[in-house]
């Protein structure tokens, strides 16, 4: 399960690209009541979104006319020069190089070889998001053409165990990543393979998921405002009932009620 007490490999950061960052920060106040705070001007438009002062995610503006609004995982380095070379001698890509972010931390973004982008955060003075679970990101899941290779892919890059799971159609394995050595408590994410047909662009892509006492509601809420249902409501024994969603300007993002809040 997730939480912020951050260990190397474990997701730690989440952020929104966005064309028209005032209307996503109007969108997610709607849907999750978080309300976005500039992080000021030397920031250029980027910012947290905030539930109760804690900050469970982040925005920014997209910083070329080609890219399509998306959120990225990032995962806790404990060097992301290391990280990066690790990407590399695996066969993943460098999108964005290491680069220091004033004492806050350092970062760098990839894309793995099935074509997914995801980032790592080398925490400085931000150790990463203030809170996760209740209101905030839930797990992390990559859809994937090849996930036996994306398995090794991450595997390579940050030593993740795996368990695997028989789909409950028994169509297939979903796997669980978790961070090296944190057992079943430690798990933060799942692989799953899916077909090119249901890939935007044939891609891979991580996904953030995001805990709602109510995913129904939030569903109904996400459409109302804009946004696309890709997965209706669905119930996953022994996991809860989620959806998966596209916002107003189609970044893909998901919402989990987890079974054990469910009555």
């Amino acid at each position: 399960m997730l939480t912020n007490d951050y260990a190397p490999g474990a997701p730690n950061w989440v952020d929104l690209g966005s064309r028209d960052t005032e209307a996503a920060a109007a969108y997610y106040r709607s849907l999750f009541g978080w309300d976005f705070q500039s992080a000021g001007p030397q920031a250029g438009g980027y910012g947290m979104f905030q539930m109760a002062d804690q900050t469970v995610a982040a925005m920014g503006p997209l910083r070329h006319a080609g890219n399509e609004p998306t959120w990225t995982v990032y995962f806790d380095s404990a060097d992301v020069d290391a990280t990066t070379e690790a990407v590399e001698q695996a066969g993943g890509s460098v999108r964005v190089p290491a680069t220091d972010v004033f004492d806050a931390g350092r970062m760098a973004v990839y894309t793995d070889p099935g074509g997914a982008d995801f980032a790592v955060w080398q925490p400085g003075t931000n150790s990463g998001l203030d809170r996760v679970g209740a209101g905030g990101l839930c797990w992390t899941e990559l859809y994937t053409t090849g996930a036996n290779p994306a398995r090794n892919f991450y595997g390579k890059v940050f030593d993740w165990d795996y368990e695997d799971m028989p789909l409950p159609d028994g169509d297939g394995t979903y796997i669980v990543a978790s961070r090296s050595g944190g057992g079943q408590e430690g798990s933060h994410g799942g692989i799953m393979q899916l077909g090119t047909d249901m890939l935007p662009g044939g891609d891979g892509y991580w996904q953030p998921y995001f805990a709602a006492v109510d995913t129904d509601a939030v569903t109904a809420k996400a459409t109302e405002l804009g946004g696309s249902v890709v997965v209706p409501p669905t119930d996953m024994e022994g996991v809860g009932r989620m959806a998966l969603l596209r916002d107003a300007e189609g970044a893909h993002f998901a919402v989990l009620t987890p079974a054990e809040s469910i009555p």
